[in-house]
């Protein structure tokens, strides 16, 4: 499905293709037509709309080698995940969620897991540009265009998604630098994971850099490297992230669970937190955009019993 929609985006592709390719992609050998993601393939909507609506799939926890504990552990995780899934949908109204973050974050980790357990459809925002421009990586077409270019196809992404509904969209680490952006993905709830640099520049460095090429750096200590640049970084977006409707902290989860590292966390717990930190919000904000006072009241009160 994610093929279907990334040849819809190709035309889309800012500068990128001649007109002739961009019409063979429609059917119009003559004529030029720049198409979006609603319109220009309505078979990739609806695709989207009946995944959207399927049932939740089950979770299921797996023993590991930590033995009986992990695993009443997992099952724990996953009834806790699914229960407070069934709390926030009620208020969705199948808003799409977005999340934000520095790169290396885990907002695609976590988004899969919260879109699994929402029943909602999961994109990559770098993903659907990188089918759209016909390049591989997010770090090829920094070299074969520029950032500039990148970041107005990322864009044209993020409008064409803003389009649906009941999608978990896991955004690029500078999508927060464009007031644009902002404007779609206000259509829905965003969401910023925020992860301390030094767990951020750790990360990266065991994994390498070749694939950020915001970080890439031909010598030095990767962690020192990384570490220098992601604090750069997060001077430049530090308040662009804070235009988040919710921010989801790693060291407050961490802290709560009596953990002083947050490599300690499982991406299940991240996921969890970001709905209770998604349904805080959206129950203090429905007293200004009721759902139904009845409706809502009834189920406030029913969230309070649980």
């Amino acid at each position: 499905m994610e093929a279907g929609v990334g040849l819809a985006l190709q035309s889309r592709a800012v500068g990128f293709g001649s007109d002739r390719r961009r019409s063979a992609l429609y059917g119009g050998e003559g004529r030029a037509r720049i198409g979006s993601f609603r319109v220009a393939d309505p078979a990739a909507f609806a695709a989207v709309r009946a995944r959207g609506s399927k049932p939740v799939a089950p979770l299921r926890a797996k023993k590991s080698s930590g033995g009986h504990g992990t695993l009443h552990n997992s099952v724990d995780e996953a009834l806790l995940l699914k229960r407070k899934s069934e709390e926030v949908l009620f208020y969705l109204n199948g808003r799409c969620i977005y999340l934000v973050g520095m790169m290396g974050s885990g907002k695609s980790t976590v988004g899969k897991i919260m879109s699994e357990v929402l029943g909602y459809s999961f994109f990559d925002s770098d993903k659907l540009v990188e089918q759209a421009v016909g390049i591989p990586s997010v770090a090829q077409i920094f070299k074969v265009h520029s950032e500039a270019f990148f970041r107005d196809n990322e864009s044209s992404v993020l409008r064409d998604l803003s389009s649906m509904r009941r999608l978990v969209v896991a955004t690029g680490g500078g999508a927060v630098i464009r007031p644009v952006n902002w404007k779609h993905m206000k259509k829905g709830l965003s969401v910023w994971l925020d992860v301390p640099l030094e767990a951020l520049a750790r990360r990266i460095a065991k994994v390498g850099t070749a694939s950020r090429p915001l970080l890439d750096q031909p010598s030095g200590d990767p962690y020192t490297m990384a570490f220098s640049k992601l604090s750069m970084l997060a001077e430049k977006r530090g308040d662009a992230y804070a235009n988040a409707d919710v921010r989801v902290s790693l060291e407050e989860i961490a802290s709560k669970q009596g953990h002083d590292d947050v490599s300690k966390l499982t991406p299940t717990d991240i996921a969890i937190e970001s709905l209770l930190k998604i349904e805080n919000f959206v129950i203090e904000h429905t007293v200004d955009n009721p759902v139904g006072d009845s409706q809502a009241d009834s189920h406030v009160q029913r969230i309070q019993t649980l």
